[in-house]
């Protein structure tokens, strides 16, 4: 389309994508401290928008900022903007929907400009659309995850349900996984050894016909994780909440990472040992196509279809 422009909604009202910049006084860039959710599009709609809604709003009520807007108006200009962004996508193409709140701008490091700053939160809506490329080796390869020396933050310093942007200790274990393999997804451990959840996903293992998770005391409560809860509910798989080790993702039939962006992937190695026999098993498989089923197409075909 001619002419086109991705709009964001930036700070008080929607703007095209690219004047939603971000002052380097700004208080998300000086001390990293900055609130965020990520929704995604099926079909050009935007799926499961008041979980993500409803988390995004807790998480700024906990770092002490006040969206500048109501829930409900929130998702209004959420699907305004998902329509407009989404005209000059292809029908197998669908969006991420990003938001971010920081404090706004601080007037200490802003020095003689300091009269210009912004005092008040700067809340930003933005998509893209999703690259199912860079995902695709997960569904033809299974995911390797590796678990570096880096530790999970305990909960007692910051509370994993806050979804933030303070990822320091996340870029200095993925450095250190990617020694032992490039393409590896770092899987962190608490202070304990017990396993927790990857940088953007949460974690799950197959055992015996159930599926367990990481408790919620350490880990993000992850949209993509709740639909999978509830789709187990339909399926009649036993999902249980409990501390587990490396030594039981080893010895687990099957691994899975799920999160908003591809929705569910199979992790098939840990520290470059197999999970199960190496493989795709029959849980990741009904779980997948419960997903598509609930969507009203093949989820995975969407991603793999991305590359021939």
């Amino acid at each position: 389309m001619a002419g086109f422009q991705p709009l964001a909604y930036f700070r008080d009202r929607l703007v095209p994508a690219a004047e939603a910049k971000l002052s380097i006084y700004d208080l998300g860039i000086v001390m990293g401290a900055t609130v965020t959710d990520m929704a995604r599009t099926y079909r050009h709609e935007p799926f499961r928008l008041t979980d993500h809604l409803e988390r995004f709003f807790e998480s700024c009520k906990y770092a002490r900022l006040q969206a500048p807007l109501p829930l409900e108006e929130t998702a209004r200009v959420t699907r305004e903007l998902a329509r407009h962004n989404a005209q000059e996508l292809a029908a197998k193409e669908d969006l991420a929907i990003v938001y971010f709140i920081t404090p706004g701008e601080n007037p200490v490091y802003a020095g003689s400009a300091a009269g210009t700053v912004h005092l008040e939160p700067t809340f930003c809506i933005h998509t893209f659309p999703l690259p199912f490329s860079n995902w695709v080796h997960l569904f033809r390869e299974g995911a390797h995850v590796v678990t570096p020396s880096i530790r999970h933050i305990p909960p007692q310093c910051v509370d994993p349900k806050i979804k933030c942007r303070s990822r320091m200790h996340w870029w200095l274990a993925d450095q250190e996984a990617h020694l032992v393999d490039p393409k590896a997804i770092t899987l962190l451990l608490d202070l304990d050894g017990n396993v927790t959840e990857t940088g953007g996903s949460n974690f799950l293992i197959a055992k015996n016909g159930r599926l367990i998770s990481p408790t919620a005391r350490n880990t993000m409560r992850g949209v993509g994780r709740q639909n999978v809860m509830e789709l187990c509910a339909k399926l009649q798989i036993p999902f249980i909440e409990r501390e587990f080790q490396v030594h039981d993702v080893i010895n687990a039939d099957e691994a899975f990472l799920t999160t908003t962006p591809y929705g569910i992937a199979p992790a098939t190695r840990i520290n470059g040992l197999p999970i199960g026999d190496g493989t795709r098993g029959p849980l990741f498989k009904r779980i997948a196509e419960a997903w598509s089923e609930q969507i009203g197409f093949d989820i995975l075909e969407q991603i793999c279809s991305s590359v021939r």
